[in-house]
């Protein structure tokens, strides 16, 4: 039921019903809607920021466990990169220094890629910053886990070389203690037995008597297998990575020019050929054209005890016999 008002008339001097008219009763049903609409929406906006709705909380939801899984990629990265690092330090420290490669620049290493950008395509999205970071991430991870990768393969390459190296270089004695009489001279400056003045000895003298073997003393191909000169007969091997050995004044060589030769194979016997003042064998070590002293060249069948007494030997100013 409306409430009814009334206004006093002095006229009649009694009251009167105010009768509102339909203009009035739409203004004032307005005034309430847009009243009822300003405080509904003011109600609305105040809730927006204070209180979550069931959507908001979903997304909040799905946010945070975006996050908490970028975060354990990035610490999967992190440690990933550690392992990586370590790798490369072995690399460059053990593994390149072991088989005299050089290190692998920093630089290179960590490079990153230039040019455009590539990863523009990723621009635009709500967490842009998140997959644009773990791209590139991803990307420098990868690249330097290439550039590993390759490097150990060289690493496989030059162990393998390394391997034949071991047995192509000149390791053990050409003649063997039991055969030896002496050593007769080292390498180094002695008084030359014929020509009568100091002369520079570029090998050692072993002294057998004539019909000694001698052994190679590495894997390699005959260079050479000539009689005449200073050295009388003498075979010459190239063993490959630089090194050649010489053995000189052979009674007898029994190999011949491009032939393959073993460690310990017989290639000829002592004798007393050439410039030579007694049965022995003059032995060379060459290494990149220039000559060696062979006292280095024994550890493969020298025992502590032999190789100081060999060294010893060869070390005494005695004459040389060639």
């Amino acid at each position: 039921m409306s409430k009814v008002t009334y206004y006093y008339d002095q006229n009649t001097l009694s009251y009167k019903k105010i009768k509102k008219s339909k203009w009035r009763r739409v203004k004032k049903t307005g005034v309430f809607l847009l009243a009822s609409l300003l405080f509904g929406g003011l109600s609305l906006i105040f809730l927006g920021q204070f209180v979550e709705s069931p959507n908001e909380k979903y997304l909040g939801r799905e946010l945070a466990n975006m996050q908490l899984n970028y975060d354990l990629l990035s610490r999967k990265f992190d440690q990933t990169e550690s392992v990586l690092n370590d790798i490369q330090e072995r690399d460059d420290k053990l593994y390149r220094v072991y088989f005299e490669a050089d290190p692998i620049p920093s630089a290179q290493r960590v490079a990153g890629f230039g040019g455009v950008n590539r990863y523009k395509k990723l621009e635009g999205y709500d967490n842009s910053d998140l997959i644009i970071e773990s791209s590139r991430k991803l990307d420098i991870l990868n690249k330097q886990i290439y550039i590993q990768s390759k490097s150990l393969d060289e690493i496989v390459e030059l162990a393998m070389n390394k391997e034949k190296l071991f047995e192509h270089i000149p390791a053990i004695q050409p003649v063997a203690n039991k055969d030896l009489k002496r050593m007769a001279s080292g390498y180094g400056w002695r008084w030359h037995p014929i020509l009568k003045y100091r002369k520079f000895h570029a090998g050692m003298d072993f002294s057998a008597k004539i019909g000694t073997p001698i052994y190679a003393t590495g894997d390699g191909v005959v260079k050479k297998a000539v009689s005449g000169g200073g050295y009388g007969r003498h075979v010459v091997i190239d063993h490959g990575f630089g090194y050649e050995t010489l053995y000189g004044h052979m009674n007898k060589y029994l190999v011949k020019r491009k032939q393959k030769v073993k460690r310990g194979e017989i290639i000829g016997y002592v004798g007393n050929s050439g410039l030579s003042s007694g049965p022995h064998l003059h032995y060379e070590v060459h290494k990149n054209g220039k000559v060696m002293n062979p006292i280095n060249f024994y550890h493969n069948d020298l025992t502590a005890e032999e190789y100081e007494l060999l060294l010893k030997m060869s070390q005494q100013e005695n004459q040389s016999m060639d």
